[in-house]
């Protein structure tokens, strides 16, 4: 138990996860026995890596499986994974099963990266959209504040708006920050308590809505193929497929399915009963694998062109953000010029006019 406790929370990255799979995959294919294998790729590895070779190479020692180590570190390796490793030694092909699960693992990656890269040109056009806010309101406004308090002149409520928030940062920043704190402890509790319903709102998002429904789709058709070429029944490659997806809706309607199938139905039946979260395509090409005994290579299939319209979906995201982004930055900028300029003006008219 203290053993178990020791390893809970460690965590690897995904390079290092491909990394060590990859190596035990090659080894055992070259014919090589898992315990000289974990010895020999212990020689060269440091971190959280080594605690789990040394915790394997203990493990296998004493006679235990090798899922029983994947199962001590549940922060690295999912029950997916576990069960993907089971199920292999259980058909001695552990070798094979590596070897899908490093190719899986490496897709996760992918889409992972896919995502980031699509959220890093609108998060760095707000990024200098805030510091030039910073600026104007550090910098230009409170010099201006002077001009205008000094003459009394009207002011329109933009160019007010400006001018408090520039005063809440200077003569107030203490307090601002207080409040920002506040606000992010706020969400931080929402998120950590509830963090389905939190998460929820988000994925409803209209782009964000398409995009996480592909993504669910493609994650969970990838881990059924995974799981039943593995050699698991269906009813339970589908309670473990089940919490590989984001949305609750999703999760509710696998459950549902694999319910039915417990129930003498088949698994296109239950998917039929909300056509609203699986495509009809979809459906249809699960029904024909049923049919013809063949649905592992059904679900490969349908992985396979759910991540490439996830692909095409980043590629419209990326390409609609782009113009969007530009011009309400542009708007913005424009919309603070005018409140700055635009008393200027009033004053310099007022002047001519005398």
């Amino acid at each position: 138990m203290a053993d178990h406790q020791k390893t809970f929370n460690l965590t690897l990255k995904t390079s290092e996860k491909i990394e060590l799979v990859s190596n035990l995959s090659t080894m055992l294919t070259a014919g090589i026995p898992i315990l000289e294998a974990v010895n020999s790729i212990l020689e060269d590895t440091k971190g959280t890596q080594k605690k789990f070779l040394e915790t394997m190479r203990d493990d296998l020692n004493q006679g235990r499986h090798v899922y029983e180590s994947f199962a001590k570190f549940p922060r690295c390796f999912d029950k997916v994974t576990v069960n993907l490793i089971r199920a292999a030694e259980e058909a001695g092909n552990l070798e094979v099963t590596l070897k899908d699960l490093r190719d899986h693992i490496q897709s996760d990656a992918e889409f992972t990266d896919k995502i980031i890269f699509a959220l890093i040109y609108p998060a760095l056009i707000i990024s200098l959209f805030f510091v030039l806010l910073l600026v104007m309101l550090i910098f230009v406004i409170p010099k201006i504040t002077q001009v205008f308090t000094r003459l009394k002149v009207p002011l329109p409520l933009p160019t007010k708006i400006l001018m408090f928030m520039s005063d809440l940062l200077l003569k107030k920043t203490f307090l601002l920050l207080a409040i920002l704190v506040g606000i992010g402890l706020i969400f931080y509790i929402l998120y950590k308590t509830q963090k389905k319903h939190f998460m929820e709102v988000i994925y409803r998002l209209p782009v964000v809505k398409t995009l996480i429904s592909q993504i669910d789709l493609a994650r969970f058709s990838r881990s059924m193929y995974l799981l039943l070429s593995s050699g698991l029944p269906i009813a339970s490659a589908l309670d473990l497929a089940k919490d590989v997806v984001l949305r609750a809706n999703t999760s509710a309607l696998i459950a549902k399915s694999r319910q039915m199938i417990m129930d003498g139905k088949r698994f296109s039946d239950g998917l039929k009963t909300n056509k609203n979260i699986i495509p009809s395509l979809m459906i249809k090409l699960i029904e024909a694998g049923e049919k013809s005994g063949q649905l592992e290579q059904s679900m490969h299939d349908i992985s396979n062109t759910l991540d490439y319209q996830v692909s095409n979906t980043l590629k419209a995201f990326t390409a609609l953000m782009e113009p969007v982004m530009l011009i309400l930055v542009s708007l913005s900028v424009g919309g603070m010029m005018i409140s700055i300029i635009a008393p200027i003006y009033g004053i310099i008219s007022q002047v001519g006019g005398r």
